[in-house]
């Protein structure tokens, strides 16, 4: 019984000592870094107040005083209708709390995301002189919802199957996979971004063969890729690019080269996830559909920038729809190879080719509208046959109707499309506009894109063309005699009317600073007909753009800079 009384005595003293210890730690100072702990937004037509807590109380001066005012923060709006029109802080020194009242210049919608971020130069401090982190961002949406920055990495496991959802902004840190047999859904009204950096520190998101994304945006809520700097409020210019990498589509759709599978360019040759081509022409690599990918095209080494949307060996079934290239350092869109059909496409302003295909690519499009502006771009179509081998088959014999391919004047020496290498490929019920050259169709002593056009695996029919200087058509002789060159040049010149071509001003109005691409003349005649699968639409114009209903208004960055309501 002694012995037992000293064990309980010993045990009321441990746990004696254990609560005293644990009450002196609960009541010594919080030493914690402020950070932002909480957001809450309440309010209705244009007057909103949102409620910023922070961890601990704070103060404008690191000797314990001062209260918060406008000058310690930034506050932007994305999406929605309405726009910040002012903003005003009340803050006390000392307190968790600052209330943040905000004026918009119309009823909000529900749909604006208010974004609050610490101001650079503007120090908020803790009541021990602690200074905050310049990287502190709250998000939310004048309906409630709170939004968070995910940021991921890979280290070689890829994203898995997952989700990712709009109440998060994803941060692409370096090359990030969706591996074979993972699948990748994004959801509508969802943002990406991608850090800067080049070579080896390059961000991009890239599905690898067998890997699916479902990226399922809408007109009002679309998909955003852009750069980590990009507010989607003005934070950086609307011309900004190379800032991040890009979006990178790898499928197992034949190529015609040798071998026929390929490392994909803007990818490290060690990469093994970056490899694409088989056998598989109706592969399906999942949806896209309503995204705008922004600001990209870094460099990843030796002058090699990633394209905006690249698609490697991609198989008929994926779907490809309203997708917006805008303002990307190389290339908007490259095909290597493959059966991909695309729908709805507007590359604008990128630094090189709006559309670019190669490697056999024998797919479908319509509704492509490539605009060169602010002495950016070379050619509006660039399109290639074989490389490895030159002469490799499948030929590249895409049928590409109901383009709007816009350049950059007449004075500025460029080219509309050209063919080369071989390939083939066939427009029809098109506008070509304002560039200095038409279309240039290779001509060699031996096998040539000018062969495929004399085979019928080229064709230009029933196209407007106007504003593109004479010839409408025309060879780039090479390694030819002159007679040759001048029988090609007579051929093409005839084929320019026999083919229902017609040089005639579709309406458009340019000046250098807007681009109102939708016709406003008669595009409607002279209509060739559309090939028998029903994955083409019927429609009753020419070009891009419906005269009647603008698919790419309110969506896209490029319609801010058309001038119409339509």
């Amino acid at each position: 019984m002694k012995e037992r009384s000293i064990v309980l005595l010993m045990m009321a003293i441990i746990i004696y000592g254990l609560s005293s210890c644990k009450k002196e730690e609960q009541s010594q100072p919080s030493d914690s870094t402020p950070v932002f702990s909480g957001i809450a937004i309440d309010g209705n037509g244009k007057n909103y107040e949102m409620s910023l807590s922070f961890n601990t109380g704070v103060y404008a001066n690191n000797d314990i005083s001062g209260d918060l005012d406008e000058s310690h923060f930034n506050v932007t709006v994305a999406y929605g209708s309405a726009q910040l029109s002012s903003y005003s802080v009340v803050h006390n020194a000392g307190n968790k709390i600052a209330n943040i009242k905000l004026n918009f210049d119309k009823d909000a919608s529900g749909l604006e995301r208010v974004s609050i971020n610490n101001a650079s130069g503007a120090s908020i401090y803790n009541n021990d002189g602690t200074l905050m982190p310049s990287d502190q961002i709250k998000t939310i949406s004048t309906d409630g919802i709170e939004y968070e920055t995910i940021t991921i990495e890979d280290d070689g496991s890829g994203t898995g199957t997952t989700n990712w959802i709009a109440t998060n902004t994803y941060l692409l840190d370096g090359l990030v996979f969706v591996n074979e047999g993972q699948t990748l859904t994004i959801e509508a009204g969802t943002v990406i971004k991608g850090k800067s950096g080049q070579g080896e520190n390059a961000s991009a998101l890239i599905v690898a063969r067998g890997g699916t994304i479902i990226a399922d945006g809408t007109k009002e809520k679309p998909i955003v890729f852009t750069s980590e700097d990009d507010d989607l409020n003005g934070s950086i210019d609307d011309l900004e690019s190379g800032k991040w990498g890009g979006l990178i589509i790898l499928g197992k759709a034949g190529l015609n080269t040798l071998p026929n599978e390929q490392q994909i360019e803007g990818i490290p040759a060690a990469e093994s996830r970056g490899v694409y081509g088989g056998t598989d022409d109706e592969d399906n690599s999942g949806i896209l559909r309503y995204i705008s990918i922004r600001h990209g095209g870094t460099d990843i080494g030796e002058g090699n920038e990633i394209n905006g949307l690249t698609l490697g060996g991609v198989g008929s079934q994926t779907t490809i729809e309203f997708i917006e290239v805008f303002a990307n350092r190389d290339d908007g869109v490259e095909i290597f190879g493959g059966t991909a059909r695309l729908k709805n496409i507007l590359v604008a302003f990128v630094g090189d080719d709006s559309f670019d295909y190669d490697q056999g690519y024998r797919g479908y499009g319509q509704f492509w509208a490539g605009i060169q502006g602010f002495e950016r771009g070379d050619r509006l179509g660039e399109h290639d046959g074989g490389t490895n081998p030159e002469l490799g088959e499948p030929l590249a014999t895409p049928i590409i109707y109901n383009t709007t391919y816009v350049g950059r004047g007449q004075s500025d020496g460029n080219n509309l499309i050209t063919f080369r290498y071989n390939a083939g490929g066939h427009y029809a019920n098109s506008i070509f506009y304002d560039q200095t050259f038409g279309i240039d169709i290779e001509l060699l002593a031996g096998d040539c894109s000018y062969d495929q056009y004399e085979n019928n695996n080229l064709s230009i029919k029933n196209n407007i063309i106007y504003g593109i200087n004479d010839p409408y058509l025309f060879v780039a002789a090479k390694n030819v005699g002159t007679e040759e060159e001048e029988a090609a040049n007579e051929s093409l010149a005839s084929y320019f009317v026999d083919a229902g071509n017609s040089y005639q001003d579709p309406g458009f109005e340019l000046n250098g600073l807007t681009f109102d691409i939708v016709p406003s003349a008669n595009v409607s005649e002279n209509m060739a007909d559309l090939p028998t699968d029903n994955w083409f639409t019927q429609v009753n114009y020419k070009g891009a753009i419906d005269p009647e209903e603008n698919w790419a208004k309110g969506w896209t960055l490029f319609s801010k800079y058309m001038n119409r309501d339509k």
